[in-house]
């Protein structure tokens, strides 16, 4: 009898299954189909490889804003928006009645207590212990003569070598190198040579790749199910225990080379007087914070330490190598732009033989335009999520409960038509310059909100300009690159939107004469 009762209840199942999508269609082609007990998520895996892409093409036709379903009981019910009003009440309007969650901490758990992932009240001196740093001129000119130093004996000799060998090469590669020494040198004050001509293997860039893979395929698996891949060492999770491995080994070195480091130089200040400051980098800050301005910050331990590298790293890397990889490979598609580019470093900065300075970048208004193409249509980070204390209804007229996750595709906000107009997805540089007076045209970070938006905004904006400017101004004035012929250009899916199979170009120097 029992046998019969489970009969009639899984026919009863497949019965109201059948009549489920009878009665409810899609409401468009685009549109995930809402699976009884496994809600949305089954459409959503099979697209994840172009995950990005889908969610733009859903927001388009959803009035920019969705509501995802998850599997039953998962918690995993989430709100996708790309409505610049929706950003504008989250992360400025309403700021107060939203944090990151405990759910995004766990995701991101191989970087701790990070700014990153920091709520609160150790947010808040997590940001200001940064701001100081960040906006120190001393620090500001120690990242343009790092930057500076690295193009000229790492960039340049990579360049040059493959322009003399005329071989293809993969110019992301060659970037994520120039980023992380740059970013490694800024951080903890150690250079790791990662870009040259042998192309050496680093263990923490490896170890920063594979967490951000991993990272974003537990945004689309159930926590329950991920955390039981954690805890018996399985999956893509095996990957994350190696990461984290790989992490603790090479912070460790950078804390302790930096503590000694610390030692050295108070014994030679000891005796040596009228000793021309070094140059600090973010590690040396915070090893020398003064505590009794931040009550949550202790610089003693060493977990603290290690989770500002990885913060830091995180940002700095990832944003320039991918802005440059995008904005090398959209100008390989658009050749007057690079003539304009071309014109404006020319008026700007003639062949001299010596470094640029801010203001010379500054001035270089197409430039900025088009780096800022390059990040609307390719975000760095592709999505932002935040989750709220308690209910709020947003400006579009969608209710959030404390449950609730909600995911902005900084993605998709960069492509909507209803945002940017008919033109959209049309790499337009002039689209950023003012026509009444030729200067650069604002956009409200709501709307480019590349940079996050409201109290959280990005720090680091003006250096990343700074620095990307300075990397491009040098490739385009002294190298002709092309994309090699049939190469496949689609973004991989990570936390961080890098190429799938990196850029492959062949690269030729130029003619002297401007």
């Amino acid at each position: 009898m029992a046998y019969i009762g489970l009969l009639e209840i899984l026919i009863a199942f497949l019965v109201f299954i059948f009549f489920h999508f009878l009665i409810h269609k899609k409401p468009h082609q685009n549109l995930p189909r809402n699976w009884p007990v496994l809600g949305m998520l089954p459409g959503v895996l099979v697209v994840l490889p172009r995950i990005n892409g889908y969610l733009a093409e859903i927001l388009e036709v959803s009035n920019l804003t969705f509501v995802f379903q998850g599997p039953w009981f998962s918690g995993m019910n989430m709100l996708i928006t790309a409505d610049p009003a929706n950003v504008q009440h989250v992360f400025s309007s309403n700021f107060s009645n939203y944090d990151k969650g405990s759910e995004f901490k766990e995701i991101f758990d191989f970087l701790g207590e990070g700014i990153f992932t920091a709520d609160s009240k150790l947010w808040e001196e997590m940001r200001r212990s940064a701001l100081v740093m960040l906006s120190h001129q001393g620090f500001q000119s120690f990242s343009l003569k790092t930057v500076t130093s690295i193009i000229k004996n790492g960039l340049v000799p990579v360049l040059d070598h493959f322009a003399e060998v005329k071989t293809a090469f993969d110019l992301q590669d060659v970037f994520q190198r120039l980023a992380f020494d740059v970013t490694l040198t800024l951080v903890t004050g150690y250079d790791s040579n990662t870009l040259s001509i042998e192309m050496p293997e680093n263990e923490y860039a490896k170890a920063m790749d594979d967490a951000e893979e991993v990272a974003v395929v537990r945004h689309v698996k159930p926590m329950l199910l991920w955390k039981l891949q954690k805890w018996f060492g399985l999956g893509e999770e095996k990957k994350m225990t190696k990461a984290n491995a790989a992490f603790d080994r090479s912070c460790a070195k950078y804390i302790a080379a930096k503590r000694e480091e610390i030692i050295n130089q108070r014994i030679h200040q000891h005796f040596s007087i009228g000793e021309k400051a070094h140059d600090e980098d973010l590690l040396s800050f915070y090893m020398k914070l003064d505590t009794s301005k931040y009550e949550l910050l202790n610089p003693k331990d060493d977990n603290f330490l290690k989770d500002i590298i990885k913060s830091f790293m995180l940002a700095g890397r990832d944003a320039i190598a991918t802005t440059l990889t995008w904005f090398f490979w959209l100008l390989s598609k658009n050749p007057d732009a690079v003539i304009k580019i071309r014109e404006e470093i020319n008026t700007n900065s003639p062949r001299s033989g010596k470094s640029l300075d801010p203001d010379k970048l500054n001035k270089m208004v197409y430039l900025h335009g088009a780096l800022c193409e390059a990040l609307r249509l390719y975000a760095p980070i592709p999505f932002e999520r935040k989750s709220p204390i308690k209910q709020d209804m947003l400006p579009s007229g969608h209710k959030v409960d404390a449950n609730w996750k909600i995911l902005f595709s900084v993605y998709a906000l960069g492509r909507m038509k209803a945002v940017w107009g008919e033109d959209a997805c049309e790499f337009k540089p002039e689209r950023w310059i003012s026509e009444r007076n030729g200067g650069l045209k604002h956009e409200p970070s709501f709307k480019f909100f590349v940079f996050n938006s409201g109290p959280r905004n990005c720090l680091g904006k003006n250096l990343s300009f700074l620095q990307m400017k300075t990397v491009a101004v040098e490739i385009i004035q002294n190298y002709d690159i092309k994309v090699v012929e049939g190469h496949k250009i689609e973004p991989a899916s990570s936390i961080v939107l890098h190429m799938k199979r990196g850029l492959k170009v062949t690269i030729a120097k130029r003619s002297l004469v401007s």
